[in-house]
């Protein structure tokens, strides 16, 4: 047995390394091959800043793009200004990927605990299957932000979970819980006290605001949800930060408020074939270079609604990744701009039709294919996603494909919910119930007789 258990270490750390090996050499070869386009944007920028220029003055010479980064991601970003371009390109991947396996670790990782199947080759097949995916190409490539983003609010999911199952474990489990005070309030007590019981619910997402715009539909979420705490958590962690690149950068915030959060072309023209949005959709359809803003607004106004009912409904059916992986795709889709590097969240969405064609063959297993559809869904969604986006953009794969997963996702009842769960509930005891008396036979002879 001890030869066996060994021999098992020694392949699964053979495994690891090829798999941080290929990671590496994926990496690589997406940093040459898209060579940092969007950072080197961003690079020249936060260049012409530190010399006395504006921050949102830069253009480049040929394509005439600018930066489209909030103050507070461009003084996180300071440090490539300095840095040589391929170091700061290759810190940017090594953030990325790590918070993408991070990610993958709190996503795949239960579902392949429900099947008794082992975590670790789930996730390294999850992730080597999301690191040939045409967003992870793209955010590595370009040198963008898009992978910690998902990396800060899957945080958050993995908190609200956390949350729930402590106020559970509370409701059953006799004596002290993780959720009161410790006897010895030393930093480590605290540490494990705020791990336990998920405290830091809504600070990921309130850090993802501040770096970017997009995910503040999060925070209308989980004010929708009613998770109060979460949501003021998150909308205090925003603020906190825009208040510190404010006092840090007064003209750069005043700027980006006053002028460059409209020019919503500094990324890329709005009827470009790569903007996958559902603004970049009526833009081509109407042969103009503007937004038609009347219609966009109000088709963007439906499937913000959709998306919302919808992830309210998986929140309440208790399946708060579906319902975050639902909030994702509405932001994707009613954004101005959408670049395939911000269609991130269509990966745990592949993953969700995976887990539920699984749990159909499972719980019907006399049928001939079972769980056949979402299979089938979940190979084609992964494919367009996969491909090139030269192959897809032509045919608005992306967004079609968003649409119809905002219209017809599943959602597990009771996989991951974010309120509490009383997992043994008690008995309840119920009254007999007092028969009713008989009738006398003489009150049903008529009167008289």
């Amino acid at each position: 047995m001890p030869a066996i258990g060994e021999r098992t270490r020694t392949i699964g750390s053979v495994v690891v390394g090829l798999a941080g090996l290929g990671a590496a050499s994926a990496v690589v070869t997406y940093l040459h091959r898209y060579g940092l386009s969007g950072l080197r944007v961003d690079r020249e920028a936060l260049r012409g800043w530190l010399s006395g220029d504006g921050l949102y003055a830069y253009r480049s010479e040929i394509a005439r793009l600018g930066t489209a980064q909030p103050p507070t991601a461009a003084v996180l970003l300071l440090a490539t200004a300095v840095l040589p371009l391929p170091l700061a390109g290759g810190l940017l991947a090594l953030a990325g990927v790590a918070a993408l396996i991070l990610a993958l670790i709190a996503l795949a990782g239960p579902v392949a605990r429900r099947y008794a199947k082992p975590r670790w080759p789930a996730v390294l097949i999850a992730g080597s299957l999301a690191l040939i995916s045409e967003p992870v190409r793209t955010t590595i490539g370009y040198g963008r932000l898009d992978l910690i983003l998902f990396g800060l609010v899957t945080a958050d999911v993995v908190a609200l979970r956390r949350s729930a199952w402590a106020r559970s474990r509370a409701a059953w489990w006799p004596g002290r819980t993780a959720s009161q005070p410790p006897r010895r309030r030393h930093p480590a007590d605290l540490l494990r006290r705020a791990w336990a019981t998920g405290a830091w619910a809504g600070v990921g997402t309130g850090i993802a605001t501040a770096l970017a715009v997009s995910p503040i539909l999060f925070i209308a979420y989980l004010a929708l949800t009613r998770q109060w705490r979460a949501a003021l958590t998150a909308l205090g962690t925003a603020a906190a930060l825009v208040t510190g690149g404010l006092l840090i950068a007064p003209r750069a915030s005043a700027d980006w408020f006053g002028t460059a959060l409209l020019q919503v072309d500094r990324s890329g023209p709005i009827g470009a074939q790569i903007n996958q949005s559902l603004a970049g959709l009526l833009t081509r359809l109407y042969h103009s270079d503007t937004i038609p803003v009347l219609i966009w607004l109000s088709f963007a106004g439906l499937l913000v609604a959709m998306g919302m009912i919808r992830a309210r409904s998986a929140h309440t059916d208790g399946d708060e990744i579906a319902a975050f992986t639902l909030v994702g795709l509405t932001s994707a889709a009613v954004g101005p701009v959408t670049h395939t590097h911000e269609l991130i969240w269509v990966l745990p969405a592949v993953l969700i039709l995976v887990d539920a064609a699984a749990r159909r063959r499972v719980a019907e297993k006399r049928r001939r294919r079972p769980g056949r559809g979402y299979a089938i869904a979940a190979v084609i969604v992964y494919l367009v996603v996969a491909l090139p986006s030269s192959w897809t953009a032509s045919w608005n794969a992306e967004l079609l494909t968003i649409i119809v997963l905002l219209n017809a996702l599943p959602w597990r009842p009771g996989v991951a919910p974010a309120f509490p769960i009383n997992r043994w509930p008690r008995p309840v005891r119920r009254t007999p119930a007092i028969p009713a008396p008989r009738a006398d036979p003489a009150d049903r002879l008529p009167k008289g007789s």
